[in-house]
């Protein structure tokens, strides 16, 4: 190799070098925008109070929203949503830190399930938060979910378990952002969004069931809290099971409910023709409960209207003392404000329809045998077997050879 070759071979060795350079920091400056976003909050300065309307869109939506003094969800009928639920989640977001950032590619959003929704498999669910006046607040992407493998000795109990989510800002499209939160309760179900208090009967004194079939109605009292349950109306050769009617009066203490229906038109329910169940408390609150169809998924439309006959005065007892009677009044305006206000809530809900579990309504939904006790089939008397064995009956007399004497 000559020297004129020599010097052409750095020369190109130089230019090569520049270029690999000039590309490398072109990369280093591509990455140094996201990079940056790290250790931030992914919404700084989130104004938490002047949200006043939720979206949630992906496969299906829902959509909450700030009306009056509670948030209610539209696609059940404006039915007041779980309040603690969504101050949580704005709590959370408001919070939240960016783990890591990158860039990203039309190509990639797929893979990442950050399509906009609506766009198949790779779509995300886009989460938009407005002010009382429509105006958007903040909006955020949901993509996929970053999991992370499991110590067989951790309370996972080994395996992968999400522990953060890649997420996109709507105004910031080509930067994927992670985020150490799954955010698994951002749903787009309205059931999960929905306020879950319901009614709850407490000290029943009686209990009615009308049922389609009028031969398989039923009526049940009891003189006291811990008194037994009787029957309204025995027939003949019936006795009731107090086995069988002893947790009746627990059915709907802890009452709830799977949904809220959104169509509740009678033919879909079956609420034009339903069963009945009426129940009345010693707090003298009265609730008539209507039972309709049965769905596929083992839950009962039903419907409940709640009223009371709440006394306003407190008899005095015979020989009360004056300090027992400021004690005693005390308690019943007490008492008498805490019914009050359940007789409120209560009387509410009987704007819409329910989903409620089988489970929970079907021991009150017992035909009238079935509270009674079984009775027992008896069996006919068997006829006494013959002990004597056909090979031991009587033989014939064998004659002897002497006539008999004739009568006399």
């Amino acid at each position: 190799m000559n020297r004129k070759q020599l010097i052409l071979l750095f020369l190109a060795l130089a230019v090569l070098g520049g270029a690999s350079l000039l590309l490398l920091k072109r990369h280093d400056q591509s990455w140094s925008a996201p990079q940056g976003k790290m250790g931030q909050k992914l919404f700084p300065n989130f104004p938490i109070n002047d949200v006043a309307a939720l979206d949630i869109q992906g496969d299906s939506a829902v959509h909450l929203a700030r009306k009056g003094d509670a948030w209610r969800v539209r696609e059940r009928g404006d039915y007041p949503a779980d309040f603690s639920k969504i101050k949580e989640l704005l709590i959370t977001l408001s919070g939240l830190k960016i783990s890591q950032s990158e860039p990203i590619g039309p190509s990639q959003l797929a893979h990442m399930e950050l399509q906009p929704p609506g766009k198949g498999a790779g779509s995300g669910t886009l989460v938009t938060f407005s002010d009382d006046k429509g105006k958007t607040i903040q909006s955020l992407l949901l993509g996929k979910k970053h999991v992370e493998q499991a110590a067989p000795a951790s309370q996972f109990g080994g395996g992968e378990y999400p522990n953060g989510r890649y997420v996109m800002l709507p105004a910031d499209p080509k930067v994927l952002l992670l985020i150490t939160d799954p955010l698994s309760n951002i749903e787009t179900n309205p059931a999960p969004w929905l306020n879950q208090q319901f009614f709850k009967i407490e000290k029943p004194a009686s209990i009615s069931v009308l049922s389609t079939d009028a031969t398989n109605s039923w009526s049940l009292s009891r003189p006291g809290e811990t008194g037994s349950w009787a029957l309204a109306e025995t027939n003949v050769g019936e006795m009731l099971d107090s086995n069988k009617v002893s947790s009746l009066a627990g059915t709907f203490t802890y009452a709830n409910f799977v949904d809220v229906a959104s169509n509740s038109a009678p033919a879909q329910t079956g609420l034009d023709k339903p069963f009945i169940i009426k129940i009345s408390t010693f707090d003298h609150f009265s609730y008539e409960i209507k039972v309709g169809n049965k769905t596929p998924e083992d839950n009962y439309f039903l419907t409940v209207s709640v009223s009371a006959d709440l006394p306003t005065a407190r008899t005095p007892g015979k020989d009360e003392k004056p300090e027992d009677k400021t004690k005693l009044d005390k308690e019943f305006e007490t008492q008498t404000k805490t019914l009050q206000d359940k007789l409120t809530q209560e009387k509410a809900l009987g704007q819409w329809v329910y989903l409620v579990s089988s489970m929970q309504l079907e021991p009150l939904m017992r035909q009238r045998a079935q509270l009674m006790v079984e009775k027992k089939e008896e069996k006919p008397a068997e006829k006494p077997a013959d002990s004597t064995p056909a090979s031991a009956a009587p033989e014939p007399a064998v004659s002897t050879g002497t006539p008999a004497e004739p009568p006399k």
